[in-house]
């Protein structure tokens, strides 16, 4: 028999969006039922954002050992224990979990509830035992990896990043499908611990970002180890006594490449199957829920937000929408949301960061724009770092407004953020320019590059003459 539970907001998914739509519209007085039928803390906990950057950073300290000749410390190869990186991908994973927990969010006022949820109509949502009867419906479920219809894949063995953080054993050679942020990610990381890495993309490494400065990642990557296949097509795999090889043709013939472990990083799809969304008169594709500028549903009592609702798959944006959402539901406040200034981050080593309009927008906009570089190697912080591969691109409107920015380079998500504040705020150029930057600091190079834009009026033939002539008083 159903239990019936009524409740002013139905969260069906614990990610990073859902659990911030519940925490906060429990603390605000609403009651909320929480509904999720795998782990709490979703993908970016548990496969995701969490245990990548932490087996990064292992892969950096394995390479700090390398590169420490150049300082004059003894270098060697480093000696990899898989296991004890794999416990200490799960160690950061359980310092944080406590954050997510069912535990903490039943202390917070909500009802948890740990099983599949399909709507039943548009104000009903069948999840377990329980019947939720709801004012309002969030759907935060999220994406799965997508895993294409490629000849032969069924008879291998593959990762996903679901699955590839559980792995405690040495990866001898570990072929990545897919050259976007997540593969490049995780083909720096297997290369840094000790693996063969190839990665083989049907399209263009990077292809979301800007060509010129995802060329500096690519090539410091390549001067790692890691081989590269562009532009793929016919890609097959065969399975062998060692493992499999993988085929497939590209402008330069046909190439056969044998590897030990395989990771299929081929993007995302949202998580819609299984809901009945039918039944609640929301419209739906594969691509997820098709929402409105302030995030709601065909049905306007239900709201989709983060990987499921798109267009960006982003942990940070799932939280920013859940804001949204909150500001609709419990302040009837008509929020909407603004794509201008969201930001992303490939976190290579050097990293990618990017926010606004890159330099292919500024072309295709016909509108002048002026596009201004600014290298690290002027930076004397990055010199000392030795650290140098870098570069900021930023676009500009002709009055000085900030359009977008691209960074490649050490911290590169980190010194992206200024200009992240920038746009939000529509700020020109000179508030950048005029700032006092700390010495020597990597960020600099943002006051730089802001500076250069007044370089050629400032020191022009024009303003020559006008201090030659105020000298004279």
């Amino acid at each position: 028999m159903s239990n019936l539970l009524k409740v002013d907001i139905c969260v069906i998914g614990a990610g990073s969006g859902g659990l911030s739509v519940a925490a906060g519209a429990v603390q605000m007085g609403a009651t909320v039922a929480l509904v999720e039928k795998g782990e709490m803390g979703g993908d970016c906990l548990n496969t995701g954002c969490v245990p990548s950057k932490a087996l990064l950073a292992a892969g950096e300290k394995a390479q700090a050992v390398r590169d420490a000749r150049c300082f004059g410390i003894q270098a060697a190869e480093p000696i990899v224990d898989w296991a004890v990186v794999n416990r200490h991908v799960h160690q950061v994973i359980d310092s944080i979990a406590p954050n997510d927990s069912q535990e903490r969010f039943e202390e917070l006022g909500v009802h948890v509830i740990r099983a599949a949820g399909e709507f039943v109509d548009g104000r009903t949502l069948q999840a377990g035992e329980s019947t939720i009867r709801a004012k309002y419906f969030v759907i935060a479920t999220g994406s799965s990896p997508f895993v294409p219809p490629i000849e032969g894949l069924s008879d291998v063995d593959y990762f996903t990043n679901e699955n590839i953080f559980d792995n405690k054993e040495p990866v001898d050679h570990l072929v990545v499908i897919g050259g976007g942020p997540i593969g490049m990610e995780m083909a720096q990381a297997h290369r840094r611990l000790g693996a063969k890495v190839t990665v083989m993309e049907m399209a263009r490494l990077l292809i979301k970002d800007d060509p010129e400065l995802s060329k500096i990642v690519i090539e410091h990557l390549r001067e790692e180890g890691i081989t590269f296949y562009e532009g793929g097509r016919d890609l097959r795999f065969e399975k062998t006594a060692e493992g499999f090889a993988a085929y497939c043709a590209t402008d330069e013939g046909k190439q056969c490449v044998h590897g030990s472990h395989l990771l299929i990083s081929t993007g995302r799809r949202a998580n819609v199957d299984g809901l009945n969304l039918e039944a609640a008169g929301v419209n739906y594709s594969p691509r997820g829920v098709d929402v409105d500028a302030r995030l709601r549903s065909s049905n306007k009592r239900i709201f989709a937000i983060g990987d499921v609702a798109g267009p960006y798959q982003f942990t940070h944006m799932a939280a920013y929408q859940a804001g949204i959402v909150i500001r609709n539901i419990l302040f009837k406040l008509p929020a909407k949301v603004d794509y201008s200034s969201v930001p992303w981050v490939t976190y290579t080593d050097p990293e990618l960061a990017h926010v606004g309009m890159s330099e292919a927008d500024a072309e295709q906009s016909g509108k002048p724009v002026r596009v201004l570089r600014w290298t690290f190697g002027e930076n004397d912080r990055a010199q000392a770092e030795r650290r140098t591969e870098g570069m900021v691109k930023v676009m500009t409107a002709k009055n000085g407004r900030i359009l977008g920015a691209t960074i490649v380079g050490l911290h590169a998500g980190e010194l992206i953020q200024p200009w992240v504040l920038a746009m939000s705020q529509k700020l020109k150029i000179g508030v950048m320019a005029g700032m006092i930057a700390p010495y020597p600091t990597l960020a600099e190079v943002n006051k730089r590059i802001a500076g250069s834009y007044y370089t050629p009026s400032l020191f022009s033939e024009r303003t020559r003459k006008i201090v030659r002539f105020l000298l004279r008083f």
